[in-house]
């Protein structure tokens, strides 16, 4: 699988221009119910005879955490799996990671 860096935020240009970037930050009520992860890519996925009728996620989401992270519920962070629980309804392979370093 390959995974990229999902960069998101917001801010004015030199032109004065305003301008949101990355995944679910169409609008900052959007970004405030769901925030997408801090890796996605996709992972091949070959279809068998017996795969026929599931869904097959190829679409890969990782939010990562610091090692020893334990999930608290504030609003960010019910944010981020809102997000998690809709890219797996969906068919995708998403979730909390924890990783050395913790921030990319």
């Amino acid at each position: 699988m390959k995974l990229f860096r999902n960069n998101v935020g917001a801010g004015t240009l030199d032109n004065g221009s305003f301008v949101r970037w990355g995944i679910c930050n169409d609008s900052a009520s959007l970004n405030a119910k769901m925030k997408s992860s801090d890796l996605i890519g996709i992972k091949p996925v070959l279809i068998t005879q017996g795969m026929v009728g599931h869904k097959v996620g190829q679409f890969i989401a990782r939010e990562v955490k610091r090692p020893g992270w334990k999930y608290a519920g504030n609003a960010r962070e019910k944010a981020q799996l809102r997000f998690i629980e809709w890219a797996v309804s969906m068919g995708a392979d998403a979730r909390f990671t924890c990783v050395p370093g913790g921030d990319l």
